[in-house]
């Protein structure tokens, strides 16, 4: 009832005109930094940080929170139409949803990524109003074994379950893992494959890496080999789901929700561990007609149960942030320092000193998530209408949307060098059947892994043992050791069988 009543009061804050126009403000204009590519929820909130020497906090929190999940479903529309992710965690939707686009099913895939973030958004906004303190007292007992054994089963499930091969889906992992190492070492600050280029000092760019090898890459792939090809994209007939595409959608979006809501609240890799194991669980769960659209015509669960998990991952992620302190991504760390500006530390404490604050801004995410449902919704016969636009302007422009996003992020012409060197990259992985996805799992998770393991190793005094010797660590190795394993041995067995 305490609780209850205090949300009640929050919402009396968050209602008020100035409070509801700095949620619509931050809604549309993270929709905005969620469709285009090169710019993100973190460097926008890092952008507009000065406004907190002039705007109450309570509005501007709610303004920076409408940025940070508004660009999670901005993030989904330029995936499934140009299959160019905004964000990073929109790369799973962009492999089905682009296929879905492709076959003529546009709207349905924005419909279900839009809906399905609503729900996901809204589930996990209950479970933080209800249980933040609890969740976050679990995972505060997680440490690093854990932390890496999760993102070991990470790149186990990612590369075991995109492409056709596992060997080819392990090769794209190594490679960004690879790719990951370029720069200062974390613990030594001595510079690792730079190969004399003071730019690559300070790592390549994950945008650099996503955009390349999804934007770029396709570009160049079709002009390279389909330039000449007729087009065989279907009418578009319908904007919204069938009856069929909600009995599919509804379960994984629950699934999805479930699996991102933990993810969010443990500093374990942001929103790209669970939007990948969502699809992971969803493929392994299809069966017959709806298995077969899984890298061909698209399946509608492969964009419902990321967009879920994405949101649902996104908004847990405010849990350990206000009652720990502790930022879990790039754009909740901002979000601190927003907060530090105001003189403010989140924590322990945050909910009782600054009470009004706290439930306001849980409040305004209820509020922000029908805002972004109205938002987009409407907008889906105008999002589809992209797909009018004849192939060689259309590619012409995503050419030079990912250039000048690439070359604002730095000023750097090197930059560019690297785009197009990672764009033909891509093409080769694409024609020789590579999937791109676990590349780019593997430059995100792959630094985190080796600060975890450095540390896991560090505790257990110089023994790998130490991997073995926690529970909640053994049962995530026993897990991986599943994943490998288990798909095999059914597989001899059903051959035997024959």
């Amino acid at each position: 009832m305490e609780i209850l009543n205090a949300l009640l009061q929050g919402f009396a804050t968050a209602i008020s005109p100035v409070n509801l126009v700095w949620a619509f403000v931050g809604c549309a204009l993270g929709t905005a930094v969620g469709v285009l590519p090169g710019i993100g929820p973190a460097v926008a909130v890092a952008m507009l940080l000065p406004i907190t020497g002039k705007v109450d906090i309570t509005a501007s929190m709610i303004f920076f929170s409408g940025i940070y999940y508004g660009a999670m479903y901005g993030g989904s529309t330029t995936s499934i139409l140009l299959n160019t992710p905004g964000e990073t965690a929109s790369m799973v939707t962009a492999m089905e949803g682009n296929k879905m686009a492709k076959s003529g099913r546009a709207g349905a895939a924005l419909a279900t990524a839009a809906i399905g973030s609503f729900v996901a958004g809204t589930i996990a906004t209950v479970i933080v109003t209800l249980f933040a303190p609890f969740v976050a007292e679990f995972a505060v007992k997680l440490g690093p074994p854990e932390y890496f054994m999760l993102m070991v089963l990470a790149f186990t499930t990612v590369s075991a379950v995109l492409g056709k091969s596992t060997l080819r889906g392990m090769t794209a992992l190594l490679l960004g893992l690879a790719i990951g190492c370029f720069g200062l070492d974390q613990i030594w600050g001595q510079g690792r494959y730079t190969l004399g280029v003071p730019d690559l000092l300070e790592g390549i760019v994950i945008v650099l890496v996503a955009v390349g090898l999804f934007a770029v890459a396709e570009v160049l792939y079709a002009a390279m080999y389909e330039g000449r090809s007729d087009e065989t994209q279907n009418a578009m007939s319908k904007v919204y789901m069938t009856g069929k595409e909600w009995r599919r959608s509804i379960p994984a979006w629950l699934r999805g929700t479930a699996i991102g809501v933990p993810f969010g609240c443990i500093p374990a890799g942001g929103t790209e561990i669970p939007t990948f194991l969502s699809y992971a669980t969803e493929k392994k769960l299809a069966k017959g007609e709806n298995l077969a659209e899984f890298g061909s015509k698209g399946a509608i669960e492969g964009v419902a149960g990321p967009e879920a998990a994405n949101n649902a991952s996104v908004t847990a992620a405010l849990i350990p942030l206000l009652t720990l302190g502790i930022p879990t991504s790039n754009t909740t760390a901002i979000l601190l320092g927003a907060f530090q500006n105001y003189g403010i530390q989140p924590g322990p404490q945050l909910f009782t000193t600054s009470a009004a604050l706290v439930w306001a801004l849980i409040a305004s995410l209820y509020i922000g998530n029908v805002m972004l449902l109205v938002l987009n919704l409407p907008m889906i016969k105008l999002w589809v209408k992209l797909l009018k636009i004849p192939k060689p302007q259309l590619y012409a422009g995503i050419l030079i949307f990912a250039t000048v996003g690439a070359y604002g992020m730095r000023q750097s012409a090197f930059d560019l060098v690297l785009l197009y060197g990672i764009g033909l990259l891509g093409v080769v992985m694409r024609r020789f059947d590579f999937p791109t996805a676990p590349v780019v799992v593997g430059m995100i998770l792959g630094p985190l892994a080796e600060a975890q393991m450095r540390n896991a190793v560090s505790i257990g005094e110089g023994s790998f043992l130490i991997f073995v010797q926690r529970p909640m660590s053994l049962v995530l190795l026993l897990v991986v050791l599943a994943v490998l394993a288990v798909p095999r041995l059914m597989r001899l067995r059903a051959q035997r069988q024959v």
